[in-house]
């Protein structure tokens, strides 16, 4: 599969409008940590699968703080983007959304780690709703 990508600029500007409607504060923490993250996602050698590609991108952009403000909201956005500029039905991309409102703080917090975050997101794509284990996985990790 070939995958299109977003610039840092369209990084920024959806951050600053996620700023713009929900508060917080506008403005860039480290750019070259974003910068990375975006050129990270481009490559098929680490991240072969759209799986691994979207656990970089949401986990990247939650956990590395790039922006002053809002990352647990961006990181949630621009996953979100990516699905859909890859050609994701509206209902896939809702559900990504609503399953990563519930995660994005426990991945902030450090309760569910990059690992435990790719299981989701493949559980998502792959079976459409978590299996008993990997509910009881998320349970256990929210807990700790």
């Amino acid at each position: 599969m070939s995958f299109v990508y977003f610039d840092i600029g369209h990084a920024i500007l959806v951050h600053d409008e996620i700023i713009d409607q929900s508060g917080g504060i506008k403005g860039i923490l480290n750019i070259g940590l974003l910068q990375s993250t975006l050129e990270h996602l481009q490559n098929d050698f680490y991240y072969p699968q759209l799986e691994d590609k979207l656990t970089h991108l949401f986990f990247s952009i939650n956990k590395n703080h790039s922006f002053q403000d809002g990352n647990k909201r961006a990181s949630i956005a621009l996953s979100a983007y990516f699905l859909e500029i890859n050609g994701f039905s509206e209902s896939i991309v809702y559900l990504f959304i609503k399953e990563m409102e519930n995660i994005a703080v426990d991945v902030a917090d450090n309760r569910i780690d990059r690992d435990l975050l790719l299981k989701i997101i493949n559980s998502l794509f792959n079976e459409g709703d978590y299996s008993e284990e990997l509910k009881l996985e998320i349970i256990y990790a929210k807990m700790i």
